[in-house]
């Protein structure tokens, strides 16, 4: 029987890479034998995580739409059409029997290509708010797998699937212990421990409202775990990183050892940080990315929030209101414990292997 090949395209953020990592991994639980190509964008941060994974990686030239500055678009245009010829040298000698899209501005052009070839096309769109390349390329995808429900307003109804969002699995089974957990970051039994998250790229608005208000941490006697993103530790001084009851780094490598330590999590509003919040049952205190296209980040918070799962701060007034908010949470045990479990409920298990089974369903299907 013929070896089925898959390519998995798509990346810039973790919230994109490690998903696609988790299915890759459920791909080849499910037949070893499978081949994965992951296709993303030179200079981000999927050239380094993916062959991490142990999985190998092709890198287009491309970038995404610049919404801060228009005049920096000015070479996108140039930039696609080379990514396509990038994209038809890397199938020609891959030979992709399908290909998966996880979002990130990478994608487009390795899905856009592939449907143009007849080769079938997968989606997965993570967010209550689908982006626009996903609108466009699920027209002709021979599956859109979601998150959530109400995405009929996006995407062809029969095409959809409803699976939720993939989670490492590390993160979902966290088998490590607290005790083991704590001692990992260097900080103590006894305390309260705050998990500060910003995404993988860090969150200036987070950083700045917990760098500002560090010492209120200190007299509460809540202890932090605090991912300043790439390129920000300098936001914190030496004296603080030096603590006992802090453990300060640009990015976390062991994200089960972090949930398991936290007793309360602080994050922007990534599907896939949610995801991660919910499969870990942890109250949050959420801050949505303002400038996430169409303010998906607000509507993904709102679902926990509505469902008394977590607290929602505006970006514009985290400085003021966020530190506040977050001790409120911390020293309120029984809401704590509410929250928590009201997340948990949302989490839908296993949708690596879910979105795995249905690819290769499908690709059974087509190839007789």
């Amino acid at each position: 029987m013929k070896l089925k090949k898959i390519i998995i395209a798509g990346g810039g953020t973790g919230g994109h890479i490690f998903p696609a990592i988790a299915v890759a991994n459920a791909l080849r639980r499910i037949d070893p034998s499978i081949q994965v190509l992951f296709i993303g964008a030179k200079g981000k941060m999927e050239m380094e995580k993916v062959p991490q994974a142990g999985y190998r990686i092709e890198g287009l030239d491309i970038a995404g739409f610049n919404r801060a500055s228009l005049l920096k678009n000015w070479s996108l245009p140039f930039k696609l059409i080379k990514s396509f010829f990038q994209v038809r040298k890397i199938f020609q000698s891959f030979g992709p029997d399908a290909v998966f899209g996880v979002g990130g501005y990478s994608s487009f052009p390795v899905l856009k290509y592939a449907q143009q070839q007849g080769i079938p096309t997968f989606l997965h769109e993570a967010n209550s708010f689908a982006g626009k390349s996903n609108i466009m390329l699920g027209k002709k995808a021979s599956l859109v797998m979601v998150a959530t429900a109400g995405m009929e307003k996006f995407f062809p109804p029969e095409k959809l699937v409803r699976t939720g969002n993939p989670v490492r699995r590390e993160i979902a089974e966290r088998t490590v212990l607290r005790e083991e957990a704590l001692e990992f970051f260097g900080i103590r039994e006894g305390k309260p421990t705050v998990l500060v998250i910003g995404g993988s790229l860090g969150a200036r608005s987070i950083n700045n409202a917990i760098a500002k208000h560090i010492n209120a941490f200190f007299q509460a006697g809540v202890q932090l775990i605090w991912q300043t993103g790439k390129g920000n530790l300098e936001l914190v001084s030496a004296e603080i990183r030096n603590r006992k009851d802090v453990c300060v780094t640009e990015f976390i490598t062991k994200m089960n050892y972090a949930y398991t330590a936290a007793d309360v999590v602080v994050s922007r509003a990534g599907a896939i940080a949610l995801a991660e919040i919910c499969a870990c049952g942890k109250p949050s205190v959420l801050v949505p990315y303002p400038h996430a296209a169409e303010d998906h980040q607000t509507v993904n918070a709102s679902i926990l929030v509505n469902n008394g799962a977590a607290l929602m701060v505006a970006d514009q007034t985290a400085d003021q209101e966020l530190v506040d908010a977050l001790l409120g949470l911390v020293a309120d045990n029984e809401k704590c414990e509410r929250f928590g479990n009201a997340a948990s409920t949302l989490y839908v298990k296993n949708a690596d292997m879910v979105i795995a089974e249905h690819i290769i369903e499908i690709l059974e299907k087509t190839n007789g």
